[in-house]
């Protein structure tokens, strides 16, 4: 593994950790670097933290199936947002993430890098769904259409369903999620999302 990859891999280390801080002295120990190593791969803590949100999105979100063309391509595209809501896991676990994450991103402590590092995640979420509604245009099987308003469909409805696993559920919820994840993939595949015209 390359220094830049170690250096990556030790801050995604550091964030599912739960680091409160993700200071360049840290980050490098961790590396087994030193901080002016770190400092010439990644020059400020916003590039370091950028580029390791970046690539840990790519890691949880790998293309794969989207281009299985033996698949449906529906099936593909719930299958693949369905990935988005893995890291929630169970109902206890699901309740934990969102804790921590609100306390990261939006609680009274959250600091400005942090709002910023969760505008890094939103970007790369939706930069990844666009990038699979492109693909299934690109085959011919979706008909084009406004990308950002279907990718924000997508993105609400996956957002909703990850808030309710962590709340009290029904018997019934994994039934309903299955239900209301193929419905806002119908919606993308039948219903008209044409372009904005510029104004």
């Amino acid at each position: 593994m390359g220094t830049r990859d170690r250096i990556l891999a030790a801050t995604s280390e550091m964030i599912k950790e739960g680091a409160e801080r993700l200071s360049v002295r840290a980050v490098a120990a961790r590396a087994g670097i030193g901080a002016s190593t770190l400092r010439h791969y990644f020059p400020t803590q916003r590039d370091l933290l950028n580029a390791a949100l970046t690539a840990t999105y790519d890691q949880a979100m790998p293309d794969e199936r989207i281009r299985d063309t033996s698949v449906p391509p529906r099936e593909r595209l719930r299958d693949s947002l369905h990935r988005l809501l893995e890291p929630f896991g169970a109902p206890d676990a699901a309740r934990d993430v969102w804790l921590s994450l609100f306390e990261a991103f939006a609680g009274p402590e959250a600091t400005p890098e942090a709002r910023a590092g969760y505008e890094v995640l939103e970007a790369q979420a939706a930069r990844r769904v666009g990038a699979w509604l492109a693909i299934l245009e690109e085959e011919g099987v979706l008909a084009p259409g406004d990308t950002g308003r279907r990718v924000h469909l997508l993105l609400t409805v996956v957002d909703g369903l990850s808030i309710a696993r962590a709340l009290p559920r029904r018997s019934t919820h994994l039934e309903d999620e299955a239900a209301t994840l193929a419905r806002a993939v119908d919606a993308v595949f039948d219903l008209p999302f044409p372009a904005r015209i510029a104004s």
